[in-house]
């Protein structure tokens, strides 16, 4: 009966039951929020009566059933949220007008059927979420030139699509996730123009060709995550550029050749996986990547010796060197890794004996030398009883 009310908040609360089908006579609403309740039941028609609409954030619920036809006639929603409740079925937009659309997150559902091709048609939307649901098809053809974009998120559905056309240039995106999805062709050089892009994860899809150059130009870049994908060629030296690298996970790809010399520069890296590749010579410098945490190089092709520099890691936690070519001694300097947990050495040529410095490795759980040509005395430490 409130005929005038336009904003309704009912938020954060113990709220339980449905909603009632009244609700579709608020004609004048403009916001409504009733999200992180006890709430369960159909997602309501009535909603999509509500013309009059902007924001709509109904998330954390046990809301279970379809999204109406009628819901495409919110041609004034600005911010649209659903995400986190059991809606399934395919979202049927009657007519797709979200002009003002700047918010769409429909993420944590069980949605299949293709994502809306207009989502962007309004040239203003920011956000979108979709990730973990069962979307297939392709790519929605307005994001492709949909500049105003800021963050996506549409990992983990089963969506295709080749990467070469699906996507443009946005200057304004700090965060995209594509991964754990049917996507294939080449990365486009366009990527390294978002020079605002701070996130780039595409893993676990079908990506081939080589890796653009022209992604070292993307200055801002902090995370870079391809792994489990079908790139090849060289491991491009231009990504040696971007200062603010702070993950780089390459692993599980065909790349070959040596890895840069000048990832060394990279001084920022946290996190660097190379692993299950092709890549050959020597395991790189890496003296001036002094925060390293994680250094995974293993099931490649690196031969000769462990570099001594890798015992200035004070903060790496895992290191991997595991399936390669590697021979001589293991280094000393290993011992003055104290932060380390977990080591993995083994199936290469390595001789001599385990170092004694090992036994400063306090913090080792998991270490693994087997398949070796190692002898001597074994360390008492934690790790080895």
């Amino acid at each position: 009966m409130l005929s005038s009310l336009t904003n309704l908040g009912l938020s954060e609360n113990n709220l339980t039951g449905v909603i009632p089908d009244s609700f579709g006579n608020l004609s004048k609403l403009t916001t409504i929020y009733l999200h992180t309740n006890r709430l369960s039941g159909s997602f309501l028609q009535e909603f999509g009566i509500v013309s009059s609409l902007s924001d709509l954030k109904l998330s954390f619920y046990n809301f279970v059933g379809i999204i109406f036809a009628s819901i495409g006639t919110l041609t004034k929603i600005t911010y649209f949220r659903l995400f986190t409740n059991k809606l399934s079925d395919l979202i049927s937009f009657e007519q797709n007008n979200f002009t003002q659309l700047k918010e769409f997150h429909i993420f944590g559902n069980q949605f299949t059927g293709h994502l809306p091709e207009n989502v962007c048609s309004g040239g203003l939307l920011e956000n979108f979420t979709a990730y973990d649901n069962y979307f297939i098809g392709s790519m929605p053809k307005s994001l492709r030139n949909c500049t105003s974009l800021n963050r996506v998120r549409l990992n983990g559905n089963q969506l295709i699509g080749n990467m070469g056309e699906s996507f443009g240039i946005y200057p304004r995106l700090t965060y995209m996730e594509l991964s754990y999805n049917k996507l294939y062709g080449e990365l486009s050089a366009n990527w390294g123009q978002c020079q605002n892009l701070a996130s780039l994860k595409i893993s676990n899809n079908d990506i081939s060709g080589r890796l653009p150059l022209e992604l070292g130009e993307a200055s801002q870049l902090q995370v870079l995550i391809l792994s489990s994908n079908k790139i090849h060629g060289k491991i491009p030296k231009e990504l040696g550029k971007l200062k603010f690298l702070l993950g780089l996970y390459l692993d599980g790809n065909k790349f070959s050749g040596q890895v840069p010399y000048n990832f060394e520069m990279l001084s920022n890296l946290e996190q660097l996986n190379l692993a299950n590749n092709n890549l050959s010579g020597l395991i790189p410098n890496l003296g001036k990547c002094k925060k390293l945490f994680l250094l995974n190089l293993s099931n490649n092709h690196l031969s000769k010796y462990i570099p001594l520099q890798i015992g200035n890691f004070q903060f790496l936690q895992n290191l991997d060197l595991s399936k390669n070519f590697l021979m001589g001694e293991i280094p000393q300097q290993l011992g003055d890794l104290k932060t380390l947990e977990t080591l993995n050495l083994s199936h290469n040529a390595l001789s001599g004996s385990i170092p004694s410095s090992f036994d400063k490795l306090l913090s080792l759980t998991s270490i693994d030398l087997s398949y070796n040509q190692l002898e001597g005395l074994i360390p008492n430490t934690k790790a080895f009883s």
